[in-house]
């Protein structure tokens, strides 16, 4: 299955990534119009300081303790992909609690988010892959998946 990974030697720490992915999760077609002025909440976000940087984002474990550990069952996958029904989600946040690779965040409305590929988008790739100005996330296959 392919995943985001990110090669921090090359990562600048611009968080444009940060940018992209919430923009095309906002639901809107045109990027002023769904950032300016709001504040953005990325399901993808990147750390580190001047020295190394990187983007953390969620790995679509092959066993997530986020999905065993939501009590209302609203963590799921689906063709490999861990997904969040938003619906279902009641807010505990326990998924980010457990989550050993920080991915998971509260939304504007304080239940769980995550990277979701941007599969809902029908983009073929996710909007921090494509906006990434150094190509330091890559989406693609490797073997050594966790």
């Amino acid at each position: 299955m392919k995943r985001v990974y990110v090669n921090e030697q090359w990562c600048l720490g611009c968080h444009l990534c940060e940018y992209y992915c919430a923009f095309a999760n906002s639901g809107l077609s045109d990027m002023a119009t769904a950032l300016k002025g709001t504040r953005i909440v990325p399901r993808i976000h990147v750390e580190g300081d001047n020295s190394v940087s990187f983007a953390v984002s969620c790995r679509h474990c092959k066993d997530p303790i986020c999905m065993q550990s939501c009590i209302a069952g609203a963590i799921y996958r689906e063709d490999g992909v861990v997904r969040i029904r938003k619906e279902k989600c009641v807010g505990c946040l326990t998924c980010i609690l457990v989550c050993p690779y920080g991915s998971l965040t509260p939304d504007e409305t304080g239940i769980a988010q995550k990277c979701e590929l941007c599969l809902q988008n029908g983009s073929g790739a996710p909007a921090c892959v494509r906006g990434c100005p150094n190509r330091a996330i890559v989406y693609e296959e490797r073997e050594d998946a966790v």
